[in-house]
């Protein structure tokens, strides 16, 4: 049974799609929950139209990625955490700890979730921290963490 997805269905397809699924998925979850409609002549004509909604979005948010991998490089972003005598801290920087810095620093907005610690951040000093932007696109964001 060939139908339009009209919402990203992981495994299966994106919006836009048409696919081909056993009719009882379709009837039993697709269809049901909104995920997709049968695919008509006037389907396939709304699936052309989301595709290229999606292409135009997509392309905005790569560029948009681009813009703000460019604009993390051109900083260090100063976190202060509480630290003692030899530069250890107490306890780590956090995702969300680096989020909040990038934002008062700088007009990027960041979700906790695209920052990608490697290694727990316990000293000061400097520090580098990737940040996952878009499909493929990741940034850098340079740290100095300082003692308080």
């Amino acid at each position: 049974m060939k139908v339009l997805l009209r919402k990203d269905v992981n495994g299966l397809g994106r919006r836009g799609d048409i696919v081909t699924v056993s009719s009882g998925h379709a009837r039993n979850l697709l269809l049901p929950g909104g995920l997709a409609i049968l695919a008509t002549d006037g389907a396939v004509t709304q699936a052309n139209s989301m595709r290229r909604a999606r292409d135009l979005r997509e392309a905005a948010d790569r560029d948009s990625a681009f813009a703000i991998s460019a604009e993390l490089a051109k900083h260090t972003i100063t976190v202060k955490a509480k630290a003692g005598a030899e530069g250890r801290l107490f306890g780590s920087v956090t995702a969300n700890d680096i989020a909040t810095a990038v934002k008062d620093q700088t007009s990027v907005v960041l979700d906790r979730k695209v920052i990608n610690i490697e290694t727990p951040i316990r000293t000061t000093g400097a520090h580098q921290v990737s940040v996952a932007l878009f499909e493929g696109i990741t940034g850098v964001v340079n740290l100095s963490v300082v003692a308080q």
